[in-house]
């Protein structure tokens, strides 16, 4: 008899907003997208490394390797909006990456190799995702620019079940240094 595959779960490293972000994030989408099917709230966030699904013991050294980042609190300012059109996102991020994003990104990226991962080979562009299948048309020009303190990151579940993804935060972990 076969043995049965180990079973997966689809993960993600990501900074999630606070409250008070997500709502200035909500809004600046209410203004931007005006006929577009926006992301919930609860589902925005910047995704930092992108592991796919892995088994058990891959997400512990996962864990593991998270938990050994030093890394110090950074600011951020989602200023700048975005268009994708094969994809048909419309999205916003910062136009400047700050020195604390990239080493958080370079030291993930690390992670996943260290646990037999492939890292994402495109450039890193951080953005947060406001609507997908989005129409050009249905995009607003300017928004007011939201400040955001990065304090810590997490490790995130995607479960997709018949009405659409869910996020499932696993983890934290504290920025300091």
């Amino acid at each position: 008899m076969p043995a049965r595959p180990e079973p997966t779960r689809r993960l993600f490293f990501a900074l999630r907003p606070d409250e008070t972000v997500r709502q200035s994030l909500e809004t600046v989408a209410a203004k931007r997208l005006r006929k577009a099917k926006r992301v919930p709230a609860d589902k925005l966030h910047i995704t930092l490394a992108f592991p796919g699904s892995v088994t058990q013991a891959v997400q512990q050294c996962l864990e593991a390797g998270a938990g050994r980042i030093v890394a110090p609190p950074f600011d951020l300012l989602v200023d700048h909006a975005g268009y994708w059109p094969r994809p048909r996102i419309v999205w916003i991020g910062p136009t400047r990456i700050p020195e604390g994003l990239w080493a958080l990104v370079t030291a993930l990226r690390q992670v996943l190799e260290e646990c037999g991962l492939v890292p994402e080979s495109r450039p890193y562009q951080p953005h947060i995702t406001l609507a997908r299948k989005v129409n050009p048309g249905s995009v607003a020009g300017e928004f007011e620019p939201v400040p955001w303190s990065i304090r810590n990151f997490s490790l995130v579940e995607s479960v997709t079940d018949p009405a659409g993804a869910k996020y499932l935060p696993l983890r934290f972990w504290e920025l300091e240094g």
